[in-house]
This record gives C-alpha cells, sequence and structure tokens, in this order.
C-alpha cells in the first residue's frame, strides 16, 4: 500500500481531521451540559476559557468576545450550530477517508495479484507440478487467498485507523475533562489487549487451514467438472459428489473454528468493559459524595469514555479480520518466496538460431517425489536438419526427455547443448523462441482461432496465420465456421473436436518459423485421412528443420532418419527401424504390440501429393 503515498497520506489526513472534530466536539459539550446542570451563562462566558488556545486566542480577541450576544439559551443554539457544523465536516472527512482507503486497498490488491501471477508464470515448471494440489492450489493463492488479503487491507486501513484515531481522540478529551477517572478506565486495556491477542492467533491458524482446505476442494471440483464425460460414462457422480462432499465439510470444520473464536471476542470485550464500568462508578462514587470530584466533570468524563469505548470496540472485529487475512499473506509469500525460473535475465546472452546440432549428455532427471528417475545418464546427439522418433513403453521417459530441450525442466545432472553452447547459460526466451512443440494433450485458450494461432507470434499478419492453418490443413474447417478465423473457441477449445485442436495446434507451431521442432505424439488426436494430410504438410514444413518426435504411428516412425529406443529411463540402442527389429528386443515388442498402422502410409520426409 505504501506504493501509493499521496493517496496513502490523504486517507491518513482525513481520518486525523475527522478523529479531531470528535475530540473537539466532546470537549464542547461541556458548555452545553452546565448550562443544562444550572450555569445560565452567556456565550462569551462559555467561550472565554477557550481564549487560552494559541490560534483560538487570536480570534476570540476581548472585544469581540464582548460583543457576542448575551442570553444562556441564545449560547446554547450558538454552542448546537458548531457542533452541528463540527459533525458535518467530521462526516465529509469519514467519506473521503473511507473513499481514499478503498482506492490504496483496491490499488494495493490489484498489485500483489498481478505480481503473484507474474512471479508463478515465472516459476519453474518443478516448482508447480510438485506443490501440495498442482495448480488448482496455486490459482486459489492467485484468487481466494488475495480476496482474503483484501478483506485484511481493509479493515486495516479502512476501518482500523479510523476506529483507532476515533478511540484516541476521546481518550484525549476525556484526559482533558477528568484525567484521573480515566486513567483508572485504562487499566483494563492491557487485559482486554491480551484477550484479543490469544483469540487473533487462532483465528490466524484456523483461517489459514480453512484456505488449504479450500484449495483442495476446488481441486476436487475443477477435475470432477473437467473430466465429467469420465464420470457420467463410468456411473461414478455419486462417489465424486461424496468426495466433494468429504472435502466440503472440512471446510466447514474449519470455519467452524474460525467462528468459534470470532464469537467469543466481541462479547468478551463487552463484558470486561461493563466490569470495568461497574467497578469505576464504585471507585469514584465517594470522592463525588463526598465533594472531592466534581460531578459533572465525572458525567462527561464518562461520556468521552463510552465514545472511545465504542469507537474501539469494533477493534475487535477488525484485528480478527487482520489475523484471518494474515494466513493468506503467510501463503502468498510461500509464493512470492520460490526462486523464479533461471534463464530470464536480460543480462544473459542471447541463444543464436540452431544450426548444427543438439546433444544431450549424460541427463538424470527425476521428477518431485518421485521414487526413481526418469531419466538415467541418457545421452544423444542430433544433427541439424536430421528427423529422430523416440520410442519405448510408457514412462520410458520419451516426453520428458524432449522436455528438457526448451528447458522446462533443467537436469538434475548432464547437460543439454544446442550448437555446442550448454542452454543454461544463455537467455532462456532467445532458446524457446526457436522451438515449436505439439503435443498430445492440445492446449488452446479461450479467444478466436486466429488468436489461438498466433500465440506466442506476437505480430503475426492476417495473411501469415491463413497461411499456416493452410500447411496445417486445418483452413478448410476453419473457414466453413460462421466467423471463420475470428470464431470463439470455448474453455479448453472444447467447442471444436480432437483432430480440429491438434491441427490449429499445428498452425501455432508453423507460425512461429522455428528451428527446431518437437512433436509428442502430435497426431494421436487425427483420423488416419487427416494424419495424412497433416504428416504430408509436416514433411513440407520440417524440411531443413531439427525434427524430435514422440510417435506411435508406424509410418511415422519408419519415415525418421533414426529411432531411438528407451525403457525405464534410459536408451537401450538407436538405428533404422529394419536394424532395431533385426537387434533390439525392446523394441520388436514396441513394434508388433504398440506402435499403430496408419493409412494411407506418407512419410514425414516425403513430399506430399496434391490435395
Amino acid at each position: 500500500m505504501t506504493r501509493y503515498p499521496g493517496t496513502l497520506a490523504g486517507a491518513a489526513g482525513f481520518a486525523l481531521f475527522s478523529a479531531g472534530s470528535l475530540g473537539a466536539g466532546l470537549l464542547a459539550v461541556e458548555p452545553v451540559l452546565r448550562q443544562i446542570l444550572g450555569e445560565r451563562v452567556g456565550l462569551a462566558a462559555l467561550l472565554r476559557p477557550a481564549t487560552g488556545w494559541p490560534v483560538v486566542g487570536a480570534v476570540l480577541t476581548p472585544e469581540r468576545l464582548a460583543a457576542l450576544p448575551e442570553g444562556p439559551y441564545t449560547a446554547m443554539v450558538v454552542v448546537m450550530g458548531g457542533l452541528a457544523l463540527l459533525a458535518t465536516f467530521g462526516a465529509v472527512a469519514n467519506v473521503l477517508h473511507a473513499y481514499l482507503s478503498l482506492t490504496v486497498v483496491a490499488r494495493a490488491i490489484t498489485s500483489v495479484r498481478r505480481e503473484v501471477f507474474h512471479r508463478v508464470l515465472r516459476l519453474p515448471l518443478r516448482s508447480v507440478v510438485g506443490g501440495p494440489t498442482g495448480a488448482t492450489d496455486i490459482v486459489s493463492r492467485v484468487v481466494n487467498d488475495t480476496s482474503q488479503l483484501q478483506n485484511g487491507f481493509n479493515a486495516l486501513l479502512s476501518k482500523g485507523v479510523s476506529q483507532t484515531l476515533k478511540g484516541v481522540a476521546a481518550l484525549a478529551a476525556a484526559l482533558v475533562i477528568e484525567w484521573r477517572v480515566t486513567l483508572i478506565a485504562l487499566l483494563v486495556g492491557p487485559v482486554i489487549a491480551v484477550v484479543i491477542r490469544k483469540l487473533g492467533k487462532r483465528i490466524r491458524r484456523a483461517s489459514r487451514a480453512a484456505l488449504e482446505s479450500q484449495a483442495r476442494l476446488l481441486t476436487a471440483a475443477a477435475e470432477a467438472l473437467q473430466g465429467l464425460r469420465v464420470v457420467k460414462a463410468y456411473a461414478t457422480e455419486r462417489y465424486e459428489a461424496g468426495r466433494f462432499h468429504r472435502m466440503n465439510r472440512q471446510v466447514m470444520r474449519e470455519l467452524l473454528r474460525v467462528r468459534t473464536a470470532r464469537a467469543l471476542a466481541s462479547p468478551l470485550v463487552e463484558l470486561l468493559t461493563l466490569l470495568a464500568l461497574g467497578t469505576l462508578v464504585l471507585l469514584v462514587a465517594k470522592p463525588i459524595l463526598d465533594g472531592l470530584l466534581d460531578k459533572g466533570d465525572f458525567i462527561l468524563a464518562v461520556g468521552a469514555l463510552g465514545v472511545a469505548g465504542a469507537s474501539l470496540k469494533p477493534l475487535a472485529g477488525i484485528l480478527n479480520d487482520i489475523q484471518a487475512s494474515a494466513g493468506a499473506a503467510d501463503r502468498i509469500v510461500q509464493v512470492v518466496s520460490l526462486q523464479p525460473e533461471p534463464g530470464h535475465d536480460r543480462a544473459l546472452p542471447r541463444l543464436p538460431r540452431h544450426r548444427q546440432s543438439i546433444q544431450v549428455q549424460g541427463v538424470t532427471f527425476t521428477y518431485p517425489n518421485a521414487h526413481a528417475p526418469a531419466l538415467r545418464d541418457v545421452s544423444v546427439s542430433v544433427r541439424q536438419g536430421e528427423v529422430v522418433a523416440f520410442v519405448g513403453p510408457n514412462g520410458s521417459g520419451k516426453t520428458t526427455l524432449l522436455s528438457l530441450i526448451p528447458r522446462l525442466f533443467d537436469p538434475d545432472a548432464g547437460r543439454v547443448l544446442v550448437d555446442g553452447r550448454d542452454i543454461r547459460d544463455f537467455n532462456i526466451r532467445s532458446l524457446r523462441r526457436q522451438i515449436g512443440v505439439v503435443t498430445q494433450e492440445t492446449v488452446l485458450f479461450a479467444g478466436t482461432i486466429r488468436g489461438n494461432i498466433a500465440y506466442g507470434s506476437g505480430g503475426a499478419s492476417k495473411d501469415q496465420v491463413e497461411r499456416a492453418a493452410r500447411q496445417a490443413h486445418a483452413h478448410d474447417f476453419i473457414a466453413a465456421l460462421p466467423a471463420a478465423y475470428d470464431s470463439p473457441v470455448g474453455e479448453q477449445g472444447l467447442t471444436l473436436s480432437g483432430g480440429q485442436r491438434q491441427r490449429v495446434a499445428i498452425a501455432r507451431a508453423i507460425l512461429r518459423d522455428p528451428a527446431i521442432l518437437l512433436l509428442d505424439e502430435a497426431t494421436s488426436m487425427i483420423d488416419a485421412d487427416s494424419e495424412a494430410h497433416i504428416a504430408a504438410a509436416l514433411a513440407d514444413f520440417a524440411h531443413g528443420r531439427t525434427c524430435l518426435i514422440v510417435a506411435h504411428r508406424l509410418s511415422t516412425v519408419m519415415s525418421a532418419d533414426r529411432i531411438v529406443v528407451l525403457d525405464q529411463g534410459r536408451i537401450v540402442d538407436q538405428g533404422s527401424h529394419a536394424e532395431l527389429l533385426d537387434r533390439c528386443p525392446v523394441y520388436r515388442t514396441i513394434a508388433h504390440h504398440q506402435l499403430l498402422p496408419a493409412a494411407p502410409p506418407v512419410s514425414v520426409r516425403a513430399r506430399p501429393a496434391p490435395v
């Protein structure tokens, strides 16, 4: 919030003015009370004690006092009019304080949310996939926790500052009126502070646990809704509803812990305040009866203390709100304290465009919380322009190996070289701008088809987008849509078929004009006829580019320059299809049982026939 010093200072200034008007109003009530209790004096007599104040004394000179109208009723009317004016100024100051405070809070939360999300995008993929509940927990922190933090900011700045200053102003007025009574009343303050502190700690712990439970609940709901087709197909609605219900009840239990502490706070403070007031009355009753204490001063002091108590009473709830948001703040700090993904330093040199080779040297990599490495001492070299297919049983490390090229993960041991240069020594954006990626699980974003094809290729023209779509054999189905390239894409691209989504993703990769092409089962969602056309398009596009392919289609594997076989995170053999069939039992098993035939067989090296 301190990033907005002008607005913050304005809010504090209006809060001070509002509190000052309250204190001055309480002091101004004294002459009215004395008039009611029997002192019949005029306006000049009422105002004469105030002439001792520096500013007021310069205004209320003896000549001006003498010119004031006489009469006790006239004096009361003038004083009450002054109090009404003071109350009006105080109300305006309250409005301006709240307006500026809420402005600061809204801007601060927007900045926090932006910085948290920016930091999340810069986190290593290992940190995200290795979190307690993965990406959904991160989303919960960005959205839910920042909203909880906003409640704390509001309580602190909009309510806490205002109520505290008003309470202090009322206490100051009470001290001026009768300091002995006020000091006796203040003895209960430390007791109330201890009570609030104990309850605040309990609220903070319970609020943090509730936020963690809500994150798990969000994960369960997102999984069930994203996989709703599977849920319905397997008739597991009752199971998913039960799982959600159990997590929902856990959230409720954590919230009930917060409820208990919140419910105790205000009544305990009220009880302590009433006990303190009763004790105060007993202590001062005898001095009043003995004439040692002015009853008017006592009534005024108690009234000022009552106003102070009314102003400070909401502080218990305000402090509870602040403690509740402290749990959210802790979770946000955990995210922003994580080390960002290396390689984004602008001082790092740019990696020149790939022209020679890609080498993986002695790489070992283990996923967070995994019991065994996904890759074990893997070494492989790929010449520029070579097409290399990676095959192996499920879990053999094929996708992990391809993920090391764009530095989605950094290896635990070993290194990845592009043209003999360690990619860790260069700016990561200059590396990734050279790479086009098409994965089995196609990712499309809410927006238009044109926007999805141009994603990551800022400044692409309409003609360039259409040309890429034609190369990916996506233009025909896009042109048939009502809005063509401006047709909206639903959440996760569900308005398109699997094959259409795959072709849009391939067009996105083509538009980037990459030097390195990574295809991770890129045609797995395509029917045989579409696959033939797309394979032909990729063959034309792949000319002169280094292509690393994870494929389950026999035609794609056979047309590669080289086939690399992985098993249990190791490279067990590499060579041509015929060579591997002859000497590699693992590949022989894969070729007979896992590689799918494609019809018609189009080589990724062959030029396509006219379509």
